[in-house]
């Protein structure tokens, strides 16, 4: 609970109506969508502008309360997650389109901007913003610059960190900062802007971004490629990579997956088959025929059941809004749902594949997979019931096995999630012990007083060291 002076002085920044520390209303600002981790906050603050984040956390430092930026709530590392209590700092006031330069190919926005928004209104101006999330349509720009959120597009593109070119942000003892500009080239000094991007709320607060824009692209097709068995569809995503070929968006789908979507989607995908690859390339009309055409040939040398190529935009527009409706379909199933995100290279996706069926099948648990193969992100997602303990201490050690044979494969615990509370025993299994030091050193060097967003990526208790196969 806020003191009588930490409350009074909060309420004279914001005002009554932007300040609740009402039951209900903390209750909303208690989770996000990552399951089984919950905490009420002290009380949810929603700033109008950076001057008033800054006087926020002036008085959160003197006082010692944690703060927990907030944007959609869409983490899935329980990185929003207030668990040591404090404000959840909310940005619904400080959700505008400030400036988009046509001349420098940036735009320019504040943290609360909805992502699909800001890829409208910039495509309105025959300009692009390659980030898409599948949380898109409800996430912020803020949330995705924290953690670094990447998506169906980035084989091709990159994800968020590759288009942040200058950031506000307000310090852990209230000053505010700039970072970068709008310049192709800077090299004055460490990268702090790069640092912000990721660092999930533990280093300061974002206000504003000026992110990097490029031409639309003139052509789109899309195209599905069915498969008999899984190993053969994440072949297919090496060869295709192996043929110098970088395609949009290279999705997998494995059959459960496939069965969920379109129960839920109803667009004809088939489910009569174990995996499917839904193949997206854009640009020139005649590189875009040239790839399609061989990818299409690539897929049925390894044996490909059918490849389809969509008839319209329409359809294309149906399979691809059917993927990122994947975990929504998942979420059907179960009470629980747990949905991942192993990482490995390119070259190891069927290896990686085969070693989730087989951690499946081990502890005894439904796994289905789906994800961005093209750049080796997976998302193992086990539809579970929370209430039973049993199953879910053997969908913990399955999860936990995946973590370890990704890294062992070259991978990592994340590839756009996040580290947040969730992952943070594993972290020190990625970075090492040295690794673990440094960030903790950046973490207290930017924030001593261990104010902003206490317990994401760095836990006390970390799991046991980590012993990789030769």
């Amino acid at each position: 609970m806020l003191k009588k002076r930490s409350r009074k002085k909060l309420i004279e920044i914001v005002g009554p109506e932007n300040f609740d520390d009402s039951s209900a209303g903390c209750l909303v600002y208690s989770y996000d969508a990552t399951p089984n981790f919950q905490s009420m906050p002290d009380a949810v603050v929603a700033p109008r502008n950076t001057k008033e984040v800054s006087e926020i956390v002036k008085v959160c430092r003197k006082e010692k309360i944690p703060i927990v930026p907030r944007g959609s709530g869409t983490n899935l590392c329980a990185g929003t997650v207030p668990t040591q209590g404090g404000i959840v700092l909310l940005f619904k006031h400080m959700n505008r389109i400030l400036e988009i330069d046509e001349e420098n190919l940036t735009v320019t926005v504040q943290p609360g901007a909805i992502t699909l928004d800001l890829i409208n209104a910039v495509e309105e101006r025959g300009l692009f913003y390659p980030p898409d999330p599948s949380s898109m349509k409800i996430s912020t720009i803020g949330g995705n610059i924290n953690e670094n959120s990447g998506g169906l597009r980035g084989l091709k593109y990159g994800v968020t960190r590759d288009y942040v070119m200058a950031l506000e942000a307000v310090l852990p003892n209230g000053e505010i900062i700039r970072t970068g500009g709008k310049l192709a080239k800077d090299v004055a000094g460490y990268d702090l802007t790069r640092l912000f991007v990721g660092s999930e709320g533990t280093l300061g607060v974002i206000t504003e971004a000026t992110l990097k824009l490029i031409p639309m692209p003139e052509t789109k097709q899309t195209m599905i490629a069915m498969f008999h068995d899984m190993d053969t569809a994440a072949k297919t995503v090496s060869e295709i990579i192996a043929a110098k070929i970088i395609p949009a968006t290279l999705e997998f789908l494995d059959k459960p997956t496939l069965v969920a979507v379109e129960e839920f989607a109803r667009v004809g995908l088939p489910t009569d088959v174990e995996a499917v690859l839904l193949i997206e390339q854009d640009g020139p009309p005649e590189i875009v025929e040239r790839d399609m055409k061989k990818m299409a040939d690539i897929c049925m040398y390894e044996n490909a059941k059918a490849v389809q190529v969509a008839n319209s935009e329409a359809e294309a527009q149906a399979l691809t809004t059917a993927r990122r409706a994947a975990l929504s379909a998942l979420a059907r199933l179960k009470p629980t749902t747990i949905l991942e995100d192993a990482t490995v290279p390119r070259s190891q996706i069927a290896n990686m594949v085969r070693a989730i069926n087989g951690i499946a099948q081990k502890y005894d648990v439904t796994i289905c997979t789906f994800g961005h193969a093209g750049d080796g992100n997976l998302h193992p997602t086990c539809p579970t019931d929370a209430r039973d303990k049993d199953e879910m201490k053997r969908v913990e050690e399955a999860f936990e096995e995946i973590f370890h044979k990704a890294i062992e494969l070259g991978g990592t615990i994340t590839g756009e999630h996040g580290v947040g509370e969730m992952k943070a025993p594993y972290l020190e299994w990625k970075v090492g012990e040295e690794g673990l030091a440094i960030m903790r050193g950046i973490k207290h060097a930017f924030d001593p007083a261990n104010i902003m967003n206490p317990g994401k990526m760095f836990t006390e208790n970390s799991r046991k060291r980590l012993v990789l196969s030769s």
